[in-house]
C-alpha cells in the first residue's frame, strides 16, 4: 500500500520503491539525459533581500521577499548548516539579493547517502499548498516516485513551520507580516543509497535546500519530551538548568539533543554535562562534559536543534541522569515540556555544569525546558508512545517515575522475550489528534502543543532507530467538540504516514471519562464509536484495548474505582500501571 496522505496544508509524501532499471511514472522526460548537478548550480530565483535594497528580490512573482536582517536575527545566516527534525540543510551561501532558490521545474539534482527520509528547506508561493511528484535515483539503478508538497510562504500553518520571520519584505515597504519557511520530509527506499533527485514540475515551488536524514542507526532513544509550547520563563541569565530525566534503554555511549522548537531567536548553550544522579541535585561522580562539533557549546537557531557530539558514557537502563547546560545569554521564553511530574533545578548565577554537588542549585523547577532527547548507543531500537495527559503523566506520583510509559520501559528491561527496547513518552497534557493549542508561534501561556498530526514528523519520525510507535489519543478532541469522524480521520491518517515509513503503527482505545464535567453522554458515545473504529477497521497494526482494562464493569462509561485518580479522567498509579501490565510485549 502506498497511500498519498494530507496533514493540512504540510506535506505527506510516499515513496513507491521500482525494481532496479525501471523507469519511474509520472515524471517529465525533457532533460532525462543530462547530468544531475548540486542544488546551488540550479538556482534561478531570488528570495532574500536587504531591507534597504527589497526591489533586489522577488520571491512570489509580486517583488514581495524575505528579510535578510530577519533571517540573522534567527540565526539563519549565509552558508550555516542548521539541523531540523533530525536532518542537516545548509541554508544558501549567497549574499542579499542573488540567486538563492530554485523554482521546481524538473531539475535532477545531485544528493548522496542513506537514510529514512529525503528532507526539503522549502516554501510555496501562489497563495496555496504547492507541490507535486519527483523522483529519486539509487547507486544500485533503481529509483522510487515521492510527492512533496510546501505550504505557502505567507498563509501556511505556523504549527509546522521551521521559523517563522516577522517581516515581509517588498518595493514599497516592509510589511508586519509573517513569512513561513518550512522542513518537510518524504521516505526514502530502505538500505539503498542516494545519488540524485528529481525535482517535481510545481510552479510555486521554491526549494532551498536538499539532504539525505540519517536514520539514527547505531543509536537508542532512552529519553525524551516533546516541545509543549514557548511560555516566558526565568528570567535566567548565566544560570545552569540541571535536569532530572529517567532512562528507558542503557547504552555505553550518550549523545544529547536540545531542540529551540517554536523560537524566533537563536539560544546559545555555553557548557553541557551529563551525569547518573546521586539525589537532589548531586551527582554520582563528577558530571561528564559533552562537546558540540568539537566545542564545549552551541548556538541553536530559532526552529532547529542541537546534537551534541557521541560520549563514551555507560548509561544505566532505567536510572536517573542529571543534564546541565548552562545558559550565558538571557532567556525570557524557551520551548518547554511543561509538565515533567519531576523536580529538576537551577543554580545561582554561574556555570555549574561540572559542579557534583547540588549545593549551587537553588531552585527548583517542574518543567523540561529546551532539553528534547537523550539517546544511548548501541540497541535494537526504539519505540514511540505519542499522546496525552495519561501518557505524559497526570496525577502521577512527582519524582517517582509512575507514568505508564516507564512501567512499560521496566517490563522491556525485565524480559527476554523481545528486544529491550528504547521507550520514548511523547505524551503533551491536553494534547489533540486534530486541533493545535498552541498556536505554533509566538510566546504563549497555552502548552498544551500543536496537535498529533503537526508534530508527528518530528515527535515520531524523526527519532532514532524508531520501529514502533503507539498512539493513544483521542479523548481531548471530544472532550472538546470534536466527533467521532473528525478524530478517526486523525488517526487514519497518522497510520498512513507510519506505515509510509515502515513503521509499525498500534493504537490504544480511549479510555472512558464518565463523572468529569465535560464527559456528557454525548461525548461517551463519539469515544465508543471511535474505540469500535479502532478495534473493527484493521487500519492499525494492533490494538491496545485500554478502555477495557480500565473502565467498570459496572458502568462502562467510568474508570473503576481503584484506577481513578479521584478526577474521573486520569488513571492513578495503579490505573498506569494496569495500562502498562496490559500491554502484549510481542506486539512492539
Amino acid at each position: 500500500m502506498h497511500p498519498r496522505v494530507r496533514s493540512g496544508a504540510v506535506v505527506l509524501a510516499v515513496v513507491a520503491a521500482l525494481a532496479p532499471g525501471t523507469a519511474a511514472v509520472g515524471v517529465a522526460s525533457s532533460g532525462e539525459r543530462g547530468k544531475p548537478l548540486p542544488l546551488e548550480r540550479l538556482f534561478d530565483n531570488t528570495a532574500v533581500s536587504d531591507d534597504a535594497r527589497p526591489g533586489e528580490a522577488d520571491l512570489d512573482g509580486s517583488g514581495a521577499s524575505l528579510s535578510a536582517q530577519d533571517l540573522t536575527a534567527a540565526g539563519w545566516t549565509p552558508g550555516r548548516t542548521l539541523t531540523v527534525q533530525g536532518a542537516a540543510l545548509t541554508w544558501p551561501a549567497r549574499r542579499a539579493g542573488t540567486h538563492d532558490n530554485v523554482r521546481a521545474a524538473g531539475q535532477k539534482v545531485r544528493v548522496h547517502g542513506r537514510g529514512n527520509a529525503l528532507a526539503f528547506l522549502v516554501t510555496g508561493t501562489g497563495g496555496a499548498p504547492v507541490g507535486g511528484p519527483g523522483t529519486v535515483a539509487y547507486a544500485d539503478g533503481g529509483r522510487s516516485t515521492y510527492r512533496v508538497t510546501a505550504p505557502d510562504w505567507r498563509r501556511g500553518p505556523l504549527a509546522t513551520k521551521a521559523v517563522a520571520l516577522p517581516h515581509v519584505n517588498t518595493p514599497t515597504g516592509q510589511l508586519a507580516e509573517s513569512a513561513r519557511l518550512y522542513v518537510v520530509t518524504v521516505p526514502l527506499a530502505q538500505d539503498r543509497e542516494v545519488v540524485s533527485v528529481r525535482l517535481p514540475r510545481a510552479p510555486g515551488l521554491h526549494v532551498f535546500a536538499l539532504s539525505v536524514r540519517a536514520d539514527g542507526a547505531g543509536w537508542t532513544g532512552s529519553w525524551a519530551a516533546s516541545a509543549s509550547g514557548f511560555p516566558t520563563v526565568g528570567p535566567w541569565r548565566d544560570r545552569t538548568l540541571r535536569l532530572v530525566v529517567h532512562t528507558s534503554a542503557g547504552g555505553p555511549r550518550v549523545r544529547l539533543r536540545f531542540d529551540n522548537t517554536f523560537a524566533a531567536a537563536p539560544v546559545r548553550i555555553g557548557s553541557a554535562s551529563v551525569a547518573v544522579r546521586a539525589a537532589g541535585a548531586a551527582a554520582r561522580g563528577a558530571p561528564m562534559a559533552v562537546a558540540f562539533g568539537g566545542v564545549p557549546g552551541a548556538e541553536i537557531p530559532a526552529g532547529a536543534q542541537a546534537f551534541s557530539d557521541p560520549l563514551g558514557f555507560e548509561v544505566p537502563a532505567g536510572a536517573e541522569l542529571l543534564v546541565s547546560f548552562h545558559l550565558p545569554g538571557t532567556v525570557t521564553a524557551a520551548p518547554v515540556h511543561r509538565l515533567a511530574v519531576q523536580r529538576s533545578y537551577v543554580s545561582e548565577p554561574g556555570d555549574h555544569t561540572a559542579d557534583g554537588s547540588g549545593t549551587p542549585y537553588t531552585s527548583v523547577l517542574t518543567s523540561w525546558p529546551l532539553l528534547a532527547g537523550v539517546d544511548v548507543g548501541g540497541g535494537p531500537g526504539t519505540v514511540v508512545l505519542l499522546g496525552d495527559s495519561i501518557t505524559d503523566g497526570t496525577k502521577s506520583t512527582t519524582d517517582a517515575n509512575r507514568r505508564w510509559p516507564d512501567v512499560l520501559a521496566a517490563r522491556l528491561r525485565e524480559q527476554n522475550t523481545v528486544p529491550h527496547y528504547g521507550v520514548l513518552n511523547q505524551g503533551i497534557s491536553g494534547n489533540r489528534v486534530a486541533e493545535d493549542g498552541y498556536p505554533g508561534d509566538g510566546v504563549s501561556a497555552n502548552t498544551q502543543g500543536v496537535s498529533a498530526l503537526h508534530r508527528f514528523d518530528r515527535d515520531v519520525l524523526a527519532q532514532p532507530s524508531v520501529r514502533t510507535a503507539v498512539v493513544f489519543q483521542g479523548v481531548n478532541d471530544v472532550r472538546w467538540g470534536a466527533s467521532a469522524q473528525q478524530v478517526v480521520a486523525g488517526l487514519r491518517e497518522l497510520a498512513e504516514r507510519g506505515h509510509a515509513r515502515g513503521l509499525r503503527m498500534l493504537a490504544a482505545t480511549i479510555l472512558p471519562c464518565g463523572g468529569e464535567a465535560r464527559c456528557t453522554a454525548a461525548v461517551d458515545a463519539e469515544r465508543a464509536a471511535i474505540n469500535a473504529w479502532t478495534r473493527a477497521s484493521g487500519v492499525f497494526d494492533g490494538v491496545l484495548d485500554f478502555d477495557l482494562v480500565l473502565r467498570d464493569p459496572a458502568a462502562p462509561s467510568r474508570l473503576l474505582p481503584r484506577f481513578d485518580s479521584g478526577d474521573h479522567l486520569h488513571p492513578g498509579d495503579t490505573g498506569l500501571a494496569a495500562l502498562a501490565e496490559s500491554v502484549d510485549l510481542t506486539l512492539l
